[in-house]
């Protein structure tokens, strides 16, 4: 398939990791920022192809995996409690909040709706206007112009039972944070290309150069990623910490300026709580108070952040770099994507979920596609 199957040529791939073999000197440890890279890095076994000196760890790349037990709990309060179709993209249904996640919401009742694109929202108020609908806007960047977009149909076309429950969170800030924090072992990033390809690449060179921390952006299949690593070794092997577009064929530096504008005119930016992370200062985005009528925060009344559940998961760590999944005692038995503790197991995104979909058995995991 072209524009595909060239970026999974195997021979190009080993290519890639002798020059990193050669490359490097000192052990480095490098975090991929998106779950489409981790699942690819797990699938194809691209971590197996690398020098021992390079370690791979696995950021918060997902969306799903850093939303909130409070966000969760009030969807599914917006559900079972207020009487609204609460609608979501489907892997948001097995996240556990603090309480019950939405697909034990579904199964007591409450109309909960897997839909494609929040637009698909937005029509549904349309159709059924005697009931209050809500889509339950999760994402980075990514999704932010699809949901803003949402909003300003609902009000052109005079829609008054649609309103959004807001989750997105920003990357950069989640980068500062992690590059911050006292546990930190990360020198060096693989930023996502889809997120850069709406925002572009203006808010990346300043941490790397405040950090010494190399930041590059790469695809997600297995050539863009091991690009990407050989960029960012050599980077630091020579004392260099820079931006750089590996990229290149979707990511300009400017962005989409017609989607950064329409995200710009819905949301502002807001602190935000990351699940594992905690609170990181202006890392989201929220509802302008001229949009505040689309707002379900401000629609319903909606219970505030509880006590969190004590769990044995460590999806935190993880998503922080500090651990891997198998380094879980609960992973692939108490925690498995048919009883998780933690939504990286459930999410198409999530670190764990890749892990246990391609190496919780004891086979050996070898680069199966790019063998």
């Amino acid at each position: 398939m072209k524009y595909v199957d060239e970026y999974r040529d195997a021979a190009l791939v080993h290519q890639l990791a002798a020059r990193i073999a050669r490359t490097v000197t000192k052990p480095w440890t490098l975090m991929e920022i998106c779950g489409g890279q981790t699942h690819a890095i797990v699938k194809f076994g691209l971590d197996d192809l690398l020098p021992k000196l390079v370690t791979l760890v696995h950021g918060p790349g997902c969306p799903v995996c850093v939303t909130s037990a409070e966000l969760i709990d009030q969807a599914v309060e917006l559900a079972l409690h207020h009487g609204a179709i609460l609608c979501s993209f489907g892997d948001m249904l097995r996240v556990p909040g603090n309480g019950v996640d939405l697909l034990t919401a579904k199964a007591r009742g409450a109309d909960v709706r897997i839909v494609y694109s929040p637009l698909d929202a937005v029509t549904l108020a349309q159709e059924n206007p005697a009931k209050q609908v809500v889509f339950f806007a999760v994402g980075f960047e990514t999704t932010a112009p699809a949901n803003a977009l949402s909003v300003l149909r609902a009000e052109r076309e005079s829609v008054q039972n649609f309103s959004i429950l807001t989750s997105h969170v920003l990357v950069p800030p989640a980068m500062r944070a992690i590059l911050g924090s006292p546990e930190n072992s990360v020198q060096g990033f693989l930023a996502a290309g889809h997120v850069c390809a709406i925002m572009g690449t203006g808010e990346y060179g300043p941490i790397a150069r405040e950090f010494g921390a190399p930041i590059i952006i790469t695809g997600f299949e297995p050539v863009d990623i091991m690009e990407g690593i050989l960029r960012c070794v050599q980077q630091l092997e020579s004392g260099r910490a820079e931006i750089e577009n590996a990229y290149s064929r979707a990511v300009r530096t400017e962005g989409n300026a017609p989607a950064r504008q329409i995200v710009e005119q819905v949301f502002e930016v807001c602190d935000r709580d990351w699940r594992g992370l905690g609170v990181i200062p202006q890392s989201g985005l929220a509802l302008r108070p001229a949009y505040a009528a689309y707002d379900a925060s401000r629609r319903f009344p909606l219970a505030k952040a509880g006590a969190t559940c004590a769990t044995e998961c460590i999806s935190g760590a993880i998503m922080r770099g500090v651990k891997k999944p198998h380094d879980c005692p609960a992973f692939g038995t108490r925690c498995n994507p048919e009883h998780p503790l933690g939504a990286p197991m459930v999410s198409s995104e999530g670190a764990c979920a890749a892990y246990y979909r391609y190496r919780h058995r004891l086979e050996t995991p070898a680069a199966v596609a790019v063998a």
